[in-house]
């Protein structure tokens, strides 16, 4: 064993773990060798001597006068060359000779030293990660397991989930990726270190790294929505009047969220002021459309956005992504409506009111404020609410009631008759359709056959 020492300080280094937990697991794997060597009962004891640069073996035996089991006494003229004041009845640990040991029992140490480095290598990246959940780290890519990319962080290996993983984002081997730590576990198999590309943290901290202000306090992420590898909006407040917080995030031509955009491969991001102003906030959040006007429901948390008509489609977003990160960056319920339907619906409404004489669009455009935004709010809104209205009784409330059951009905149905007249419309022209290309399919089946017939006659002539 001459240069153990040596070797135990380079293996030391090479795996990054303490020499003591090598020296420990190097003595456990003496032991249990000795032990299968000796007999499972035999008490052995190994010590690593650093002179020597050896470990030692030491089984304990009893010391008596005589001896009648070699393997577990010792006589006292023995003991006492070991050890002087040794006496009748003690045990004694007699050095033995690990020369002889097979090839059998070295593979058995081997084992058992590589178990336990590797648990102590384990036990090293956990510490050395543990404290790391919640940054981002760069990495590169390994291999692929069953979806999951495992990513190679240098001094340990971490595993991106498939459901962590952005959308339309390929990756090959080598290929470096950086990822947001979500949590270190430690198990049976080892510290596993779990990554993700898709969360919404991933977003707030690289806007941390690449914005100072937000780095520094100065300028605060309020809340955040995302739709991985699509768009994603975040609320930022500045609490230094002269810093403004979205142009700080945007950086000098856009630099700053660029980066950002860049490494989330071309996300799209909106960032947005926050306020307390719920309905100000709320019209931030619907950017880049423009908002008429809010109505707020604060009871049910929520809100009625009118936009103009050509604003429409950009207030909702495709598929509704704009309203619905709105509504993830906000908390409120968000019903987009236009200009056009709320002129629908206010005459709607005044026609319902109109049964009290003197009641007409004023009282209606009143109601709307109040969030009344459809004829069954009103049919079910409390009586209380609208005598409040100028001109309204008790009996005026129920004639308005009345009258707005019968107008949403008679809207149904006429929705409905829209709605069949339409898909009538649509199977007609799917018919016709169908039959021209029947047609034609017909009138290039009879042009081939003429071909063909021509061609045999050339044929025979």
């Amino acid at each position: 064993m001459l240069g153990l020492k040596r070797e135990i300080d380079q293996v030391a280094k090479d795996k990054g773990i303490d020499s003591g937990e090598i020296i420990s697991a190097l003595e456990e794997a003496m032991k249990q060798a000795a032990r299968r060597e000796r007999g499972l009962e035999t008490e052995i004891e190994a010590r690593f001597n650093e002179e020597l640069g050896e470990i030692e073996l030491f089984e304990f035996r009893e010391v008596v006068e005589s001896v009648d089991d070699e393997t577990q006494q010792v006589t006292l003229s023995t003991a006492k060359e070991l050890d002087p004041d040794v006496e009748l009845g003690d045990e004694i640990g007699v050095k033995l000779d690990t020369a002889h040991f097979g090839r059998i029992l070295a593979q058995t140490a081997k084992q058992v030293i590589i178990q336990r480095i590797r648990e102590a290598e384990r036990d090293t990246v956990y510490e050395e990660y543990k404290d790391r959940a919640g940054e981002i780290v760069n990495g590169i890519v390994r291999r692929f397991e069953k979806g999951a990319i495992i990513i190679d962080l240098g001094r340990a290996e971490a595993v991106l989930p498939l459901k962590e993983q952005v959308p339309r984002e390929n990756y090959r081997p080598n290929d470096r990726l950086r990822a947001y730590v979500v949590e270190v576990n430690k198990n049976s198999k080892g510290s596993q270190i779990v990554l993700s590309r898709t969360c919404i943290e991933m977003l707030t901290k690289l806007f941390e790294q690449e914005v100072p202000e937000i780095y520094e306090g100065i300028v605060k992420i309020e809340s955040a929505a995302r739709e991985p590898g699509g768009r994603s909006k975040i609320a930022v407040v500045s609490n230094d009047s002269d810093v403004d917080p979205v142009g700080a995030c945007v950086g000098m031509k856009g630099s700053r969220v660029q980066a950002v955009v860049q490494e989330l491969r071309g996300e799209r991001i909106d960032i947005v002021p926050f306020s307390a102003d719920h309905a100000r906030y709320v019209c931030s959040a619907l950017s880049p459309a423009a908002v008429s006007k809010v109505i707020i429901d604060d009871a049910d948390r929520s809100m009625d956005v009118i936009v103009p008509d050509d604003q429409l489609s950009l207030a909702i977003g495709r598929k509704g992504q704009n309203v619905r990160l709105a509504v993830q960056l906000t908390g409120w319920k968000i019903d987009i409506k236009s200009e056009s339907k709320m002129r629908e619906l206010a005459q709607w409404l005044a026609e319902a009111v109109s049964v009290v004489e003197g009641c007409g669009e004023a009282d209606a455009e009143l109601l709307l404020q109040q969030g009344v935004t459809s004829l069954e709010d009103l049919a079910g809104c409390d009586v209380e609410m609208l005598t409040q209205l100028p001109g309204i009784d008790a009996e005026g409330a129920q004639a308005i009631q009345t009258r707005a059951t019968e107008l949403a009905e008679q809207k149904r149905r006429e929705e409905e008759e829209a709605a069949a007249a339409a898909a009538e419309a649509e199977a007609a022209e799917a018919a016709a359709a169908a039959e021209a290309a029947a047609t034609a399919a017909t009138a290039e089946a009879a042009a081939t056959a003429d071909t063909e017939a021509a061609n045999q006659t050339d044929g025979e002539r």
